[in-house]
């Protein structure tokens, strides 16, 4: 059951930043240290992906392991209640981030995901972003 009053829980959903999160900007923050250069958001490819990398033709999506179902993950978790909603929600947040990973490979771009719980650790996820031929 549900601690919060469905006030409360509503007021903190609304919180749920959809870019410019913390894992995405300690992501950005390191590719720039290493040298790369990026944009942000480009509305004009599927997905608006949360960095471009052109010179490299690659975009990374900077995703929470809970939004996202980063499989194996302990953040990877399901509410106890009404989870038949979530599992729905979770289910066509998959599936839409697999179309729009067809969509940028078709159009010729490398896709590559960074899971939030591999931002925690900076040493990890510079060797991670290391071994990307970009």
């Amino acid at each position: 059951m549900d601690h919060l009053t469905p006030e409360k829980r509503s007021w903190n959903m609304s919180r749920i930043r959809g870019k410019d999160t913390k894992p995405e900007m300690v992501v950005r923050s390191l590719l720039h240290r290493m040298g790369y250069r990026f944009r942000l958001h480009r509305k004009d490819l599927p997905g608006k992906p949360d960095i471009v990398l052109p010179k490299y033709k690659t975009v990374l999506f900077v995703h929470g392991c809970y939004w996202h179902r980063h499989e194996g993950c302990r953040h990877a978790t399901v509410p106890k209640t009404n989870t038949d909603f979530w599992m729905n929600k979770f289910n066509k947040n998959i599936e839409r981030d697999q179309r729009v990973r067809q969509e940028l490979q078709q159009l010729g771009w490398r896709v590559v995901t960074i899971w939030e719980c591999e931002t925690k650790d900076k040493q990890l996820l510079m060797k991670i972003l290391s071994e990307k031929s970009w």
